[in-house]
């Protein structure tokens, strides 16, 4: 009876990845640095909760920027907003201060607001 003998592998083998760190991580955080934030809890906050109805009130519910009044439930395009004028990036008084707030509508928070953010990926890292 003939021997068998074990087959070549048909794939290089691949050097575990498991623990580190691409290249660019020093640059940009990952989705769940950022979701794992401690910024991120204020937003749940009841303080941000009367922070946001007052900016809206003050505001009257209309969006800044287009004029557009935001009536809407979300996630409907018209549903109001409370945006950060300057980004905050984890600066806390920046992140309260109402001079910093604007009311937005869902529609352009979501494209035209969201692309300046985009513009300024020279900053992405500058999270604190």
């Amino acid at each position: 009876m003939a021997k068998l003998s074990t087959l070549p592998p048909r794939l290089p083998s691949i050097a575990p990845t498991l623990g580190r760190a691409p290249a660019d991580a020093a640059r940009a955080p990952t989705r769940r640095q950022r979701d794992n934030a401690p910024w991120r809890h204020w937003y749940k906050t009841e303080r941000w909760r009367a922070l946001r109805q007052k900016i809206l009130i003050r505001d009257a519910y209309t969006c800044q920027r287009t004029g557009v009044v935001c009536d809407g439930k979300y996630p409907a395009p018209n549903s109001p907003v409370v945006n950060h004028r300057r980004p905050h990036r984890g600066n806390e008084a920046l992140f309260w201060d109402e001079d910093n707030l604007e009311t937005v509508s869902k529609a352009e928070h979501d494209s035209a607001i969201q692309r300046e953010e985009q513009a300024s990926l020279h900053q992405r890292g500058v999270w604190t």
